[in-house]
């Protein structure tokens, strides 16, 4: 807490370089306004997923539960940057795939839906041509934080911001969290304020509603984040948490927080070894977690990690084989009873998409 105090407190002093951040921003949002940069429209329906923040506010998740809810009757499609990977360019993911060739978020995608395209690419506007000539047969592409990638206009686009951290409440970097400007939200079909406590009130809604303040036709919805049941990282066997367990956390994602107290709630005590999000592993860092693992004192110890922190471990998957090492998968709850309508707006985008002339790359005029 000491931490964020002090760190939150130094970015106040990088306030004229967020001055002059929101005057770029600004001045390339002004260029696609007025067409001086040019937005393509492909002939298929094409779903964004971003934030106008930087950090974890639940893209990934929300990705899966839009390949889960659409995979079996749609020929479906994911595209991402893939980041903190080694390579560069356009690349498919296959049964061969290693985070390091196409990225932690990808690659755990593709392991879900081993059945859907799942590729990355910098140039979304690039990438999306080759993955319609490698995957012929696909009716809907996924785009994983791309909202700000204004050179596509996607049919329907999904805005995330997280409750703890409102975009409306922000600034932007480096001060603040923001990469885009706040009036951006009004492009988006949806707003998504995530990562809720399950007790947020009817009136806590209504509020946060009020501040964001949608356009005509903008729906909000709330989630809240729910975790699964653990697995084993290499033979998948599910495991049951009993609350008596004492867990080494090993993460590398963005935000841990609600990991963190989910943790801390299902179990005796736990330790917690932080890494920066999308870290790749070394052997000296599983030198140091083994480490930290053996000075737990309990005889019903285990290490917890994450779905794309699992995909970073797999090289050392001989030595994990034999110890209890657990991945805990999370998804995205809607409060309020709107999952039938967050589903249905989807559903009928896709079904009602009206497809131009022209298929692919047809430029905005």
């Amino acid at each position: 807490m000491v931490y964020h105090f002090f760190l939150r407190s130094f970015r106040i002093f990088l306030l004229p370089l967020s001055l002059l951040y929101w005057l770029i921003v600004f001045f390339r949002n002004w260029l696609f306004d007025k067409q001086l940069l040019r937005t393509a429209q492909f002939g298929m329906p094409l779903i964004t997923v971003g934030n106008l923040a930087v950090g974890g506010t639940g893209k990934s998740p929300l990705i899966e539960y839009l390949a889960s809810l659409l995979h079996s009757e749609f020929k479906v499609a994911a595209l991402s940057r893939g980041y903190r990977r080694r390579t560069r360019g356009y690349a498919l993911a296959s049964a061969t795939s290693t985070a390091l060739e196409i990225g932690d978020e990808p690659l755990a995608l593709y392991r879900k839906f081993p059945n859907i395209g799942v590729a990355v690419g910098e140039e979304r506007l690039l990438a999306i041509p080759e993955l319609l000539h490698d995957r012929p047969e696909t009716e809907v592409i996924l785009l994983d934080d791309a909202f700000q990638h204004r050179s596509i206009e996607a049919g329907l686009s999904i805005l995330l911001t997280e409750y703890a951290n409102l975009f409306t409440r922000d600034f932007y970097l480096p001060t603040g969290d923001l990469r885009d400007l706040k009036s951006r939200y009004k492009a988006a079909t949806m707003l998504l304020v995530t990562k809720c406590p399950v007790t947020l009130t009817e009136l806590q809604r209504s509020s946060i509603i009020k501040e964001l303040a949608p356009v005509a036709g903008q729906t909000v919805y709330f989630t809240t984040i729910a975790y699964g049941a653990p697995y084993h990282l290499t033979s998948r066997e599910k495991y049951a948490l009993t609350g008596k367990e004492e867990v080494l956390l090993v993460t590398g994602i963005s935000n841990p927080r609600p990991l963190k107290h989910f943790i801390e709630t299902h179990s005796v005590t736990y330790q917690q070894l932080s890494y920066r999000d999308h870290h790749i592993f070394t052997i000296e860092d599983f030198k140091d977690i083994m480490a930290e693992f053996e000075q737990l004192s309990s005889g019903n110890r285990i290490l917890v990690t994450t779905e794309k922190d699992a995909v970073r471990l797999e090289k050392f998957s001989a030595e994990i084989a034999s110890l209890p090492w657990y991945v805990l998968p999370i998804e995205h709850r809607f409060l309020f009873d709107q999952k039938d309508q967050f589903d249905q707006q989807i559903l009928t985008f896709i079904k009602n998409f009206q497809r131009p002339s022209l298929l692919y790359g047809k430029e905005k005029q």
